[in-house]
């Protein structure tokens, strides 16, 4: 399995390969790289995919770090993006790949070719969560994943998706994806909570944007996502129905149409 030594850590990826167009894909706390596969599968004909981990988490390298925090995140993807050698790239980041995504489009514009952030949000934590979430990161900490995974899933998933009885074996295959999370997480999931916020920074963005927001998003809610549209110049909104935090997997069909179609509308 390919590695790349970058920022004093090592980030496991993969790469279709190719001389196509190229898109990286940052995925989600909790998450892995294995969540885009359904969008590689529909857009590798059309373009580069590279999908990776992020460090301390699936199997990139562990980290030492208490929080690994977001700023940390950028800089690996900006030396990912330079050391394969895919800038421009198109960047496609869900929930904490969004909040690189944003980073690294307001900041280094020669990397990114155009920007698709998904149920993501440019804010800090909002303080009434910090609480639950902290204590829910330390059960799992402690005591394991399992005992948080059920309450996790309420907030990962749409109401929908949960409660659609046809959906029973893919809900059984993402709570197992959850629950191989190994203890280690909390050092991301501090991260994610103890994040920053970059409002302030999203009129600087002016790569070609789509925002994507599940309309039963709980962890960023749809008013996130017109905040982020409403602060960058020509983006486009979409809003996912009977979605929630995890179009990727609720909704590949509809997500990979509106992919499709945002990046085809981009110049080569």
């Amino acid at each position: 399995m390919p590695y790349i030594r970058v920022n004093g850590t090592e980030l496991w990826y993969e790469d279709t390969g190719g001389s196509l167009p190229p898109i990286l894909f940052s995925h989600g706390l909790l998450f892995s790289a294995r969540l885009f596969d359904a969008q590689v599968e529909a857009l590798k004909d059309r373009y580069r995919c590279v999908v990776y981990d992020h460090r301390g988490q699936g199997r990139s390298a562990p980290s030492t770090m208490r929080s690994i925090d977001i700023e940390t995140l950028t800089t690996d993807a900006m030396l990912l993006i330079e050391g394969l050698k895919i800038a421009p790239a198109h960047f496609c980041g869900l929930s904490m790949g969004g909040f690189v995504g944003m980073r690294l489009a307001a900041r280094r514009p020669d990397l990114t070719r155009s920007l698709v952030l998904l149920a993501t949000s440019a804010d800090p934590e909002a303080p009434e969560n910090l609480a639950r979430f902290r204590l829910m990161n330390l059960v799992a900490r402690f005591c394991g994943i399992s005992l948080v995974v059920d309450r996790t899933m309420k907030i990962m998933f749409g109401r929908s998706t949960l409660a659609d009885p046809t959906r029973a074996a893919e809900r059984h295959a993402w709570r197992a994806a959850l629950l191989s999370n190994q203890r280690r997480i909390w050092r991301a999931v501090n991260g994610v909570i103890e994040r920053q916020g970059i409002g302030d920074e999203l009129f600087s963005i002016k790569a070609p944007t789509l925002v994507v927001v599940g309309a039963e998003d709980v962890a960023t809610t749809p008013s996130k996502a017109e905040a982020i549209h409403a602060a960058i110049e020509g983006s486009r909104l979409l809003c996912i129905p009977g979605c929630g935090h995890t179009a990727p997997w609720e909704k590949p069909v509809a997500l990979n149409a509106a992919l499709a179609d945002f990046l085809a509308a981009q110049p080569e």
